[in-house]
C-alpha cells in the first residue's frame, strides 16, 4: 500500500459529490466515503466511484455484536473498497468476526479490504474520556491498548490521530498501519476535532495514510488546496 491521502467526501448526496469532483478535476484519487453519504446513496455510489477510478476508504465504524458485524462485512467486502473500519471498543471477538466476514465475502482474485480499528475519535480529549466515557486510563494508554487489541484480533492497522502514531508503531511494529484523520493546514481552524495535525507533521511522525476533508472541500480553490496537501504530504 502506498501512502495515500484520502479526500473525505462529506457531501449530502451523490450529485453534489460528483459535481465537486468534476468541477475541480479531482479524478482517480483516493477518497473516503463516510456514514453521511453511504447511508444516503448506498453501494451504488461505491460502484460508480470505482468505475471512475477512485480507490475508497469506507468509513462506517461498525460496532455491534460479532455475528452482525461478520455478516455486514461479508456484504461490504464485495464492493472492492481498499479500507474499511470498525470500532476497536467492540472488542477482540467482534474484530475477529469482522476479519472473518471480509475474508468470506471478498470476490476471488480481488484483494481483501484492509481492516482497521478506530482507537478513539479525534474529537475525544482527556476530559471526555474520563467524565463521559468512564475510562480512567490516560488517552495515550487507552489508544495503545486498543491498538494492541486490534492487532491481536487480526486487524491490519488502526485509525488514530497523528500524535499517537509513534507510540503505536513502537507498540505494534512498523508494518502495523496507521490511518490518521484530523489533518489540517497550519492556517485552518480545528472545528470539532481536538487532536489535529498538518500533512507535513503526519509524514514526519510516520503516518501510513491521511484523511483530509473540509480543508480542501471548503477551500476557495479546492484543486489548489488538494495539490498543496499532496505537496506537503509527499514533502516535494
Amino acid at each position: 500500500m502506498n501512502k495515500p491521502l484520502y479526500l473525505a467526501l462529506d457531501f449530502p448526496d451523490a450529485e453534489k459529490t460528483f459535481d465537486f469532483l468534476k468541477e475541480n478535476e479531482l479524478t482517480n484519487i483516493p477518497v473516503k466515503v463516510g456514514m453521511q453519504l453511504f447511508y444516503r446513496e448506498g453501494p451504488m455510489l461505491i460502484e460508480k466511484l470505482k468505475v471512475e477510478g477512485y480507490s475508497i476508504f469506507l468509513d462506517l465504524k461498525l460496532h455491534d455484536i460479532p455475528n452482525t458485524v461478520k455478516e455486514s462485512m461479508k456484504n461490504l467486502s464485495g464492493l472492492g473498497v481498499e479500507l474499511i473500519n470498525v470500532h476497536a471498543a467492540g472488542g477482540k471477538r467482534m474484530m475477529e468476526a469482522a476479519r472473518e466476514g471480509l475474508e468470506a465475502g471478498t470476490i476471488p482474485g480481488q484483494q481483501r479490504p484492509y481492516l482497521i480499528g478506530v482507537t478513539q475519535l479525534t474529537s475525544t480529549d482527556e476530559t471526555m474520556l474520563h467524565e463521559e466515557l468512564g475510562i480512567q486510563w490516560g488517552l495515550n494508554e487507552t489508544i495503545i491498548h486498543y491498538a494492541k487489541l486490534s492487532q491481536i484480533a487480526g486487524a491490519d492497522g488502526v485509525v488514530c490521530s497523528v500524535h499517537e502514531v509513534p507510540l503505536i508503531k513502537e507498540a505494534c511494529g512498523s508494518s502495523f498501519m496507521t490511518v490518521t484523520p484530523g489533518i489540517r493546514f497550519q492556517s485552518d481552524t480545528t472545528d470539532d476535532q481536538k487532536r489535529v495535525a498538518t500533512p507535513g507533521l503526519a509524514r514526519k511522525l510516520g503516518s501510513d495514510a491521511i484523511v483530509m476533508g473540509r480543508s480542501i472541500t471548503r477551500a476557495p480553490h479546492p484543486k489548489q488546496a488538494y495539490q498543496q496537501a499532496i505537496k506537503e504530504w509527499n514533502h516535494e
